[in-house]
């Protein structure tokens, strides 16, 4: 790409470097002033038609030009699907006889008119396709935006919970502070999260179904793969020990772990695929969930190959976090066998074992600092269904011999069932859910976990934990797709 008017003949060679063997070249021309929703519709149709758009703009001196060209191309240059985008005061007649695409594209409205490059295409064998694009694809920036941009404003903070437990925002910004440098291993199941945002048609006329198109799909890391890369954009130094399949999706996970900076040791498995899940989203709900996986354990040799991978990094390990999908990664001889060696060298753990499609017990990770099951997770780990929220957190303390309970309940917020200095002593309090209008839950969890944990190993109390925990499940959730947290969405929400 250019930012001025340069020799046509030049762009068209740069053009066929870039070009790809057995790649459809489609062109499209214009002024392009303004760029708007009809101009994204257009352009994304074209897109579609091959394997690399050509945009051409007009130079300042064509008819009905109104805004600068290197203005214009800037414009057309930040649009993602134009591979390739130049000023010329050539006709756009002449540079397809030159350029040779595949496919011209213009506007429906030129169909029925005089069309002087028609011509030029039949020259060599080409094609000229009128469209205006389909409405659905100007959404395509709303969507982007959605993912990207957090909306913090729908974040209120409860202040009495600081009286009430005597700590202040400047207390909660010391402890982030103490994140730096911290050593960190996550141990649990790798996951990739795939959005594949939809345009709804409407309901099938043949049977009762909805019917969707797809627009664009975004891929995030998921499960404790995320758990570990928050630890390190907040500014820990981060293990991470998983398995995963051989495949693209590990391919990506890797790549993406690597740019977060996190130290990982993944096990290929070829019993499995690395887990998938699949959200197909429409007007900003989630229609339909797919996951793709394996449910049983990892083999002996696996779970060996893993286990000393684990000891090898603990004498750098401050704090162990087991973040298990119940997805076999964790065999329970493995987590015992790990436990009892954190446990020799006083190394502070904490678990969370998710079962929301799937059936796990929490209460397997015994003599955790911290636990953060879900009220129903809860409930299945003591088998008790009838009892009020603080008898089911004091059963699952006693049976796994936790020092913490964190409850999640959703939009109900949290309840934490913690120790006092005295050991026989127990208090409970509940923080309501701080982001009154989340975009997307998934994630809010693995958020809380790594936040809420680091803060009580590093000196914070589970009062101070559990808040700060809150607020990175408020910026999480107000964003769709996982990305790991900064320190900077911490500092916007910990202001006096």
């Amino acid at each position: 790409m250019t930012n001025a008017l340069t020799n046509s003949a030049d762009e068209i060679s740069l053009i066929r470097q870039r070009v790809g063997s057995g790649s459809r070249i489609v062109f499209v021309s214009g002024n392009f002033n303004t760029i708007h929703p009809g101009h994204l519709r257009l352009l994304r149709f074209a897109a579609e038609c091959g394997d690399f758009l050509v945009v051409v703009i007009s130079s300042d001196d064509s008819d009905g030009v109104m805004v600068p060209a290197n203005l214009r191309l800037e414009g057309i240059s930040s649009i993602s699907f134009v591979n390739h985008s130049f000023i010329s005061k050539d006709p756009p007649s002449d540079l397809i006889r030159q350029l040779q695409p595949d496919i011209v594209v213009k506007g429906k409205e030129h169909e029925f008119k005089l069309n002087i490059e028609q011509g030029a295409v039949d020259s060599y064998g080409g094609k000229l396709i009128f469209s205006s694009g389909e409405m659905r694809f100007s959404s395509i920036d709303l969507l982007k935006r959605e993912m990207v941009d957090s909306n913090l404003s729908s974040i209120v903070r409860p202040t009495d919970f600081l009286g009430r437990h005597n700590f202040t925002m400047a207390d909660l910004r010391t402890t982030v502070s103490k994140f730096k440098g911290f050593r960190v291993t996550v141990v649990g199941d790798l996951i990739v999260d795939e959005y594949i945002s939809c345009d709804a048609v409407g309901m099938s006329q043949e049977d009762p179904t909805l019917v969707v198109t797809p627009i664009q799909n975004q891929m995030f890391i998921g499960g404790a793969g995320i758990v570990a890369a928050h630890g390190q954009t907040l500014g820990a130094t981060v293990n991470f020990i998983s398995v995963s399949g051989r495949d693209a999706t590990a391919n990506f996970a890797n790549n993406k772990l690597d740019e977060y900076g996190v130290s990982i040791e993944i096990f290929k498995d070829d019993s499995r695929p690395t887990t998938l899940k699949q959200r197909f989203r429409a007007s900003g709900k989630t229609l339909l969930r797919v996951s793709h996986l394996r449910q049983h354990d990892i083999s002996h040799d696996l779970a060996r190959k893993m286990g000393a991978a684990i000891r090898a990094v603990l004498p750098k390990t401050d704090l162990l976090i087991f973040s298990d999908f119940n997805y076999g990664c964790l065999p329970q001889a493995l987590v015992d066998e790990i436990s009892q060696e954190c446990k020799e060298r006083n190394i502070l753990m904490v678990a969370d074992s998710q079962s929301s499609s799937q059936i796990g017990d929490v209460s397997r990770f015994t003599d955790m600092m911290l636990l953060t099951p879900t009220e129903r997770e809860a409930r299945l780990a003591v088998r008790d269904f009838d009892s009020g929220l603080v008898v089911l957190a004091e059963k699952l303390r006693i049976k796994a011999q936790a020092k913490n309970i964190v409850l999640t309940m959703g939009a109900e917020g949290l309840l934490a069932h913690a120790a006092t200095k005295e050991a026989d002593e127990w208090l409970t309090d509940r923080l309501p859910a701080f982001n009154s209008a989340p975009k997307d839950s998934a994630g809010a969890g693995d958020s809380l976990l790594i936040s809420c944990s680091m803060a009580l190993a590093v000196g914070a109390d589970i009062w101070q934990s559990m808040y700060l925990g809150s607020i990175a499940a408020a910026c999480q959730v107000s964003r769709v797709g996982n990305m790991p947290l900064e320190p900077g969405d911490f500092a916007l929400e910990l202001v006096d």
